[in-house]
């Protein structure tokens, strides 16, 4: 099991989740930025990433200090209950994370396991330069 995570919304940094979940610079190192093979969507007030193997989400990487505390809270956040993966709001799963310099880790994400709906699709797949179009 890999001590990775990878974040592409309102968990990166400038965003008050991780911090009011007890998720801090103590349980989690960064490690730099990266992308995941994903699309992105908007669905208002946070963002949708879906497996998809031409796309490219871009987040941030992270070394979890304590990983099973870390994931228990990441789990509560995204509605994702390991007992039931199908009725939950998003999946948790370890997928490799290409780092900006090529380097290439396996780390979790969280997909979305909902109805996109009409949510608009994200092109450059980078939610922060999303919010500063909007």
């Amino acid at each position: 099991m890999t001590d990775r995570v990878f974040f592409y919304g309102t968990l990166m940094t400038g965003f008050d989740r991780r911090r009011r979940a007890g998720i801090d610079e103590r349980t989690l190192t960064y490690l730099g930025r990266g992308f995941i093979r994903a699309a992105l969507f908007d669905l208002g007030i946070y963002p949708a990433a879906v497996p998809d193997p031409e796309g490219r989400v871009w987040g941030e990487v992270y070394r979890m200090r304590a990983p099973d505390g870390v994931l228990q809270a990441l789990d509560n956040i995204e509605g994702y209950c390991p007992e039931e993966p199908d009725a939950s709001l998003y999946t948790r799963l370890e997928i490799p994370v290409v780092l900006e310099d090529g380097t290439v880790e396996n780390g979790w994400a969280y997909f979305y396991n909902a109805p996109l709906g009409r949510a608009e699709r994200i092109p450059s797949g980078d939610y922060l330069e999303h919010l500063k179009l909007k």
